[in-house]
């Protein structure tokens, strides 16, 4: 996986929203744990992980990155949970987080996701499932 080169003057920013721009990529290995992030565990696992909702129900993740019209970061990475069936036979439904992330490429905005700890995944999930909650109710 290539990633951009950037000047060592260009420092990561955060956008207005809070999307990281530019951002750094650590290994996927955490405190010697391989599967620990989002992409360690797709790599060691060769599937998604999966989740139990803050509303008891099953999540799985998708890693999803976007062409925007932002010349300075053209990329925005962020993340969806399929929401499935109690049978696991079918999709019924998702959360969606907002942008985690600008990139100045689509391998960046990828690594950025990819080096989420699970712990941090399972927050977003959370987070989005309460979102959901508030704008229903």
């Amino acid at each position: 996986m290539q990633h951009d080169r950037r000047n060592e003057n260009d420092a990561p920013a955060t956008a207005a929203d809070g999307a990281r721009e530019g951002s750094s990529h650590a290994p996927d290995d955490v405190h010697g744990v391989p599967d620990a992030t989002l992409g360690g565990y797709l790599d060691t696992h060769d599937r998604p992980p999966a989740f139990e909702g803050a509303d008891g129900h099953p999540y799985t993740v998708s890693l999803e990155v976007e062409q925007t019209p932002d010349l300075r970061a053209p990329y925005v990475g962020y993340l969806v949970f399929p929401r499935w069936a109690a049978t696991g036979l079918g999709v019924i439904g998702h959360v969606q987080t907002p942008v985690l992330c600008r990139e100045r490429g689509r391998p960046a905005a990828e690594g950025c996701l990819r080096e989420l700890s699970l712990d941090r995944v399972k927050s977003l999930l959370d987070e989005g499932i309460e979102r959901q909650e508030e704008q229903a109710g």
